[in-house]
């Protein structure tokens, strides 16, 4: 019976897509042809309505031309863990909604003292290229805390996971530790308790209460800015606590250095152990988070549909994550697939990031004026250190930011070939791991490629 299945996959196989034939028919087995009733197995009862929507009379036709009789086809559920049919009954699964509103009770619990959401954890934190050295940074800081990445300061754009990500580190560090003392807090949340504590005259207890710390969370710290007694109480807390190698971990969307009003002894020290960025995830990593995100909710979704939502948005992991959950409620609402929604027109995603360039020459041109140079300078073939640098920056961002070919940023930038390109390419990637210097420049032109 095993041979005949193979054998109508790879007649159904030849008759529709590569991406279809993996979604419906990879994990379908034969389980009984008995008396011309056949019975096709199925991983979930998803999987029923749609193969006898869409493809019952391909899969009749295909098993008849391989031998067998057929009077009709039934779809049944298997259990994979068992191998076994686990009942003839197809229950129709959960709505969507209901669904996401099971996971969401599970997670949502009592506010707790520390500030912490158990949610957020590094086992549903989706590790891809846009954020793998942070990553491994906050593995670094659950094994031994308060010594290599001390204080540990992440920075990136809204929606990329900063939050998740440090709150994933200390509910690991309180599973490991369960006397560990770990208090969250948004930095707008301390600079009003910190007010409050003077107001009532209780600011030495306010001090003391940061003290006891095991570790210290603080979460936006851009939004620090003009707040300069805060600032001087938090200066004092970030010493006593580093001196003692309390661990600290702060997250903002930009680096200290950038943040108006912010003392410049405490800008440097927040970067101390380096800086970490959460940086756009690549299409890879995109379809990675949402392939994880339908795991955790048990929804059914095509590869196609994932890719094309992967595709259009360009924004953050937020809005990626808020299109997913759209189409998977329009999927409910209106009985259709994902993929048929796209399919028919029904859903258009488009969110790309703001004030994209409009050219090549628009990005070394400013580039060049960033690097007090002039385009033909940094075009030229002059081996000058600061202009050969310039010249890799430029290489660097026209690959990520317009994703143009090796040989087109050759042509753009005055090299002879793609491989001076590759090479320039892949140093500034390299310098990036730790040179933070260069990390702040390459923000700060991307603020005035995009401004």
């Amino acid at each position: 019976m095993f041979d005949v299945w193979k054998n109508v996959l790879a007649e159904i196989e030849q008759q529709i897509s590569p991406a279809n034939f993996a979604t419906w028919f990879q994990d379908t087995s034969l389980v009984t042809t008995k008396d011309g009733h056949v019975i096709v197995g199925v991983k979930n009862s998803f999987y029923v309505k749609q193969l006898r929507a869409r493809y019952y009379d391909l899969i009749e036709k295909s098993l008849k031309n391989n031998g067998v009789d057929v009077k009709d086809i039934d779809f049944e559920v298997v259990c994979k863990t068992k191998n076994r049919v686990r009942s003839r009954e197809v229950t129709t699964p959960k709505p969507i909604k209901e669904q996401i509103r099971t996971i969401r009770d599970k997670t949502e619990t009592k506010s707790r003292s520390d500030g912490l959401n158990p949610k957020y954890t590094l086992d549903n934190f989706v590790v891809g290229s846009n954020n793998e050295l942070a990553v491994a940074a906050a593995r670094s800081i659950i094994s031994s805390p308060g010594t290599r990445y001390n204080p540990f300061f992440l920075y990136g754009g809204p929606g990329l996971g900063k939050t998740h990500l440090v709150q994933a580190i200390g509910n690991a560090l309180l599973k490991d530790n369960p006397n560990y003392k770990i208090f969250y807090t948004p930095i707008s949340h301390f600079y009003s308790d910190f007010i409050d504590a003077i107001q009532k005259g209780k600011g030495k207890e306010f001090n003391l209460r940061f003290q006891k710390l095991d570790c210290l969370i603080i979460d936006d710290f851009q939004f620090i800015v003009n707040k300069e007694k805060s600032q001087e109480e938090f200066f004092n807390i970030f010493n006593d606590l580093y001196q003692l190698n309390k661990q600290i971990i702060i997250t903002s969307d930009r680096l200290p250095s950038q943040i108006k009003t912010v003392d410049e002894r405490l800008a440097s020290r927040l970067t101390w152990a380096g800086a970490f960025d959460l940086q756009l995830p690549k299409f890879e990593d995109k379809c990675a988070i949402l392939r994880a995100k339908a795991e955790l909710i048990g929804a059914e979704i095509e590869p196609e549909a994932i890719e094309y939502i992967a595709e259009n948005v360009n924004t953050n992991i937020r809005d990626l994550e808020g299109e997913f959950s759209t189409l998977l409620l329009m999927s409910e609402v209106r009985g259709l697939t994902p993929l048929q929604l796209i399919e028919n027109g029904s859903v258009s995603v488009n969110k790309t990031s703001k004030h994209r360039p409009t050219s090549p020459k628009q990005v070394v041109d400013k580039i060049a004026k960033y690097y007090q140079l002039t385009s033909k300078e940094l075009c030229s073939k002059s081996r000058v250190s600061n202009i050969k640098n310039a010249r890799q920056v430029a290489m660097f961002i026209l690959s990520e930011e317009l994703n143009l070919s090796t040989n087109k940023i050759a042509a753009e930038v005055g090299v002879k070939d793609h491989t001076t390109v590759m090479h320039g390419i892949k140093k500034i990637k390299n310098d990036l791991k730790l040179n933070f210097l260069l990390r702040e420049q390459i923000d700060e032109i991307k603020e005035k490629i995009y401004g």
